[in-house]
């Protein structure tokens, strides 16, 4: 395990004060009532960067993205987002800001298509105006989606409704993109395709941190990679640096 003391707390808000971090975590803690999950975890998320949170079933991973982006009060520590203490902040006060949670599981309205789910967050997220070019974009991430565009949502299959769900996700380009478990139950097809749209958001500049069941899909895309165990950090840093310590420390498994 790595020792999270005052230096580590130290290079973590210098990074955030100087705005070298987009998300920056400061020995924070979090709990569900009495029970919990996070234990002085600090890391940081280069700008830019894309990094791999990793660890075993009830690691804390989802909690880290819920606690991110205020799904989950913290009940010690900070949480930094490009410089700004974002600390009990609430759920849409963050998401203004760019940093976005793309949650496990499907978000979808059933009885309305394709086009008319993507239109419905485009045009309040984007305007009426600007609703066109965000729904063609959404269809340039997923060409599938533009096969079914008028097929309604709740009749596609569950990968399918994966891919819509976070089509509607990035209505908006965000500054930064969490992802919980988005290939979890997929086939390896549609699970290549979505990874496929998290490479063009990193191309255009995104920073993402995934969460990923499959490490060595989360391993191929990311830069450095940051490992829980029991909600504490096991190993921060890069991916060359790693050896075989997802093996190791995960048996070359992930759960959320």
């Amino acid at each position: 395990m790595i020792d999270v003391g005052a230096s580590r707390l130290s290079e973590v808000e210098k990074a955030s004060s100087h705005g070298s971090a987009a998300l920056c975590f400061s020995n924070v803690s979090a709990s569900y009532g009495p029970y919990r999950a996070l234990f002085s975890v600090s890391f940081s998320v280069p700008a830019g960067s894309v990094v791999a949170l990793l660890g075993a079933n009830g690691a804390g991973k989802s909690t880290v993205a819920r606690v991110a982006t205020g799904l989950v009060p913290v009940t010690g520590g900070h949480v930094f987002f490009h410089g700004t203490d974002i600390t009990g902040w609430s759920a849409w006060r963050i998401a203004r800001l760019g940093l976005v949670h793309a949650p496990e599981g499907r978000s979808v309205f059933a009885t309305l298509t394709v086009e008319e789910n993507l239109e419905l967050d485009f045009v309040k997220s984007a305007g009426r105006h600007r609703a066109d070019q965000a729904v063609e974009r959404a269809y340039g991430f997923f060409p599938r989606l533009k096969e079914r565009r008028r097929q309604l949502a709740g009749t596609l299959s569950g990968g399918e409704q994966r891919m819509l769900s976070l089509a509607r996700v990035l209505s908006v380009p965000p500054k930064m993109l969490i992802v919980d478990e988005l290939t979890f139950g997929l086939s390896p097809g549609i699970a290549a395709e979505v990874f496929s749209s998290l490479r063009a958001l990193k191309d255009q500049g995104c920073t993402l941190l995934v969460v990923e069941q499959h490490v060595h899909q989360a391993l191929a895309i990311a830069e450095r990679a940051v490992v829980l165990a029991h909600g504490s950090i096991a190993y921060e840093g890069p991916i060359s640096e790693m050896g075989d310590l997802a093996e190791r420390l995960l048996g070359g498994k992930t759960a959320s």
